[in-house]
């Protein structure tokens, strides 16, 4: 019985985050001896993730212009100014304004698609509007952030090889795991691959950074308020905007994921590749502010259900 709660615990994605942040803390030294990795971990990260996509989702071509188009202006449009509007006013260290600028060109998270599910939004307008995000990643990441920051120590094609790399290869390598044969073995094991991979790159964003955690409070803390507004506060906004406008209740909830929840893993690597380890701090934030919110939305969603029942 211990040992199947110990399992159990292990499993839970929640606490794997929680585990990855207090190791990155505490035991962050070795995050150095791993970091050349980070590429690797995220590559394996994607394909499992993007499983979730599926090829039948893409049909009919017609149905897919607006949600993909949705999908973009919510997640590189709407996000990336305020994110980076308030970055610009709230923080003064260049390579932690840079680590925003990241976070606001980073496609969106996979998690949208179960989450979706779950939160009883249209699970295949999710697919579509992430699809397109993460199509779309490929040409305004490289120009996005290359414009804001000047080009600053980095190549538009070094940023284009790294989408070739962290985006199209694990979708076209994620085709291939949905084959029958392969997909029964990936189905069995794509959550824990995700989540523990995932939990590495948090352990490698805390680990590399853990003496700012532990000596410079006054610039986390304008860190957390920047993920806070832009997350709860934009995402609370919308769903009030969605409701004054009689929108969809089932839609708007995924559009106001395809708004918030943006991918924690991608964003840590392509800090950590362009700009150093520093720029790696409001990217770890993100990942738990993401997670935050997602239980917020999960824990309302159970509260409003039993206040009906």
């Amino acid at each position: 019985m211990p040992m199947r709660i110990l399992i159990n615990i292990l499993r839970n994605r929640n606490f794997v985050l929680v585990f990855a942040v207090l190791m990155g803390l505490t035991l962050g030294q070795w995050a150095h001896s791993i970091k050349d990795y980070t590429i690797f971990v995220l590559a394996l990260v994607m394909t499992f993730s993007m499983t979730n996509i599926r090829t039948t989702s893409l049909y009919p071509p017609q149905r897919l212009i607006k949600p993909m188009l949705m999908g973009i202006l919510l997640n590189y449009v709407v996000y990336a100014l305020v994110m980076i509007g308030l970055a610009y006013w709230l923080i003064d260290d260049r390579d932690l304004f840079y680590g925003f600028v990241v976070i606001a060109t980073t496609p969106p998270g996979v998690a949208i698609i179960p989450f979706s599910h779950i939160l009883k939004g249209d699970v295949e307008y999710a697919i579509k509007g992430v699809l397109g995000a993460f199509l779309c990643t490929v040409l305004i990441t490289p120009f996005a952030v290359g414009w804001i920051t000047g080009n600053e120590g980095i190549a538009a094609w070094d940023l284009f090889l790294l989408m070739l790399k962290t985006i199209v290869l694990p979708l076209l390598l994620s085709r291939i795991l949905l084959l029958p044969k392969l997909f029964f073995v990936v189905d069995q094991v794509r959550g824990k691959v995700v989540d523990w991979g995932f939990a590495t790159l948090i352990f490698i964003a805390v680990g590399l950074n853990r003496n700012v955690f532990f000596s410079d409070p006054a610039i986390l803390l304008r860190i957390a308020v920047v993920l806070f507004i832009v997350h709860f506060i934009m995402g609370l906004l919308y769903e009030r905007l969605c409701y004054f406008l009689g929108r969809d209740t089932v839609r708007a909830m995924s559009e106001n994921l395809l708004l918030t929840v943006k991918s924690s893993g991608f964003a840590v690597v392509t800090a950590i590749t362009l700009f150093g380890q520093k720029a790696a701090i409001p990217t770890a934030g993100l990942a738990i502010f993401v997670l935050l919110y997602l239980l917020f939305l999960s824990f309302r969603m159970d509260l409003r259900n039993r206040l009906k029942n």
